[in-house]
């Protein structure tokens, strides 16, 4: 149900806005108020998806109400009703922040349509809301240091848009946590995420792989397949590793976020995909594109927004929350009762140099909870965690 109020000291006007609403959808449930400051206690009392608003009313007038409402519910939509007098007014109320105005007497469409647009407006930057708090547990990034807010802060602000990412930073250091965090925050989070390692699958495969292939398309091809490209329809595909791409399948990859557009191998047919590419790598690809293993053009397309994702030497501030965090995953996968680190372990993990980064000190941690005592001590960390 959309819950409507209509703002309206003409007891005409209100009627008939109340009865074309109600009329128009079941769904909309309609609520009605006489003046301003009647509209203003209801908006207190109840959230509303939607606010019909005369500009001209005794005791409080429409522009007093909006600017009320942007302070109390700001997320909720106004669309302001003016007289054929109050049309500068109208407009003025815009770059306060109203959603939309209507004219008097109300043209049925125009008042039907910007309801609809209104209503959808108000959906989606709730949806928005509850993406920006909600991220998968499994993929939760932990860290306080300056380096992961920073990382946190992008995401927030990109999350939301289709710009394409390009992640950077060492193995192991949590690259495919950002792609993760990047989707499940857009508003392609209803759909696929695909990931593809691209340094895991053969050369003379990842065409196969991304784009698909008709039957007969090459020896083992014995029927048609889908790609990846077309699995992420709609959604988000994860190109893990993308400096081990093969220069051809570049070049298609290339084709597809020019044109959006795909065709599987062995077919010359266009199939149009709407997907929004992340990507990942370990390399130097600037490097890569001075030795001719990496296209240029590609390397553009790709990196709109850069995230250089550090490694643990660099933010050992954040290796006790680490710490925590692994010890209660893994005692709860492991069925065992987690177990506490003494200060002294913690200190001398936070000294050792983890070239392995983040997947290294959760093996480390993971060894120690199951061969160190009661409580992971200075001695168990130099027996069974020495580098």
């Amino acid at each position: 149900m959309s819950k409507i109020l209509v703002i309206e000291d003409e007891a005409a006007i209100r009627r008939v806005l109340v009865k074309i609403l109600s009329e128009e959808n079941e769904a909309y449930k309609v609520q009605e108020a006489e003046d301003g400051l009647v509209g203003i206690e209801k908006i207190k009392k109840d959230d509303f998806d939607l606010v019909l608003c005369d500009i001209k009313m005794p005791k409080m007038d429409g522009v007093e109400v909006l600017e009320a409402v942007k302070k109390i519910k700001p997320e909720t939509p106004i669309v302001m009703i003016s007289g054929h007098g109050d049309l500068d007014t109208a407009v003025n109320t815009m770059r306060l922040g109203a959603f939309d105005y209507i004219s008097k007497p109300p043209d049925l469409n125009r008042l039907l349509n910007t309801v609809r647009n209104a209503l959808d407006r108000k959906e989606l930057v709730v949806e928005n809301k509850i993406l920006k708090k909600k991220v998968s547990k499994k993929y939760e990034m932990i860290g306080e240091s300056e380096a992961i807010a920073q990382i946190k802060g992008i995401i927030d602000k990109v999350a939301p848009t289709d710009a394409r990412v390009l992640i950077t930073g060492p193995n192991g250091t949590g690259k495919e946590l950002v792609a993760h965090w990047l989707h499940e925050k857009s508003h392609r989070a209803k759909a696929n995420l695909i990931e593809v390692n691209c340094a895991a699958i053969p050369s003379e495969l990842i065409e196969s792989e991304l784009f698909g292939h008709v039957k007969g398309a090459f020896t083992s091809a014995n029927k048609d397949r889908a790609g990846k490209f077309e699995a992420a329809n709609k959604g988000t595909l994860f190109l893990d590793e993308i400096g081990d791409m093969s220069l051809s399948a570049q070049a298609k990859v290339l084709r597809a976020l020019q044109e959006n557009r795909i065709q599987r191998v062995g077919s010359d047919r266009d199939i149009k995909v709407d997907v929004r590419v992340i990507a990942a790598t370990n390399k130097n690809l600037k490097k890569e594109i001075a030795e001719g293993r990496f296209r240029e053009d590609l390397y553009h397309r790709l990196a709109v927004i850069l995230v250089k994702v550090p490694a643990l030497n660099d933010r050992r501030d954040d290796i006790p929350l680490l710490i925590a965090h692994f010890s209660k995953k893994i005692a709860d996968e492991q069925g065992v009762v987690k177990k506490e680190f003494t200060s002294k372990a913690v200190k001398l993990l936070q000294e050792y140099d983890w070239t392995g980064n983040i997947r290294e000190l959760r093996n480390v941690i993971e060894r120690l909870i199951i061969l160190g005592g009661s409580e992971v001590s200075e001695q168990d960390v130099k027996l069974f965690a020495s580098k």
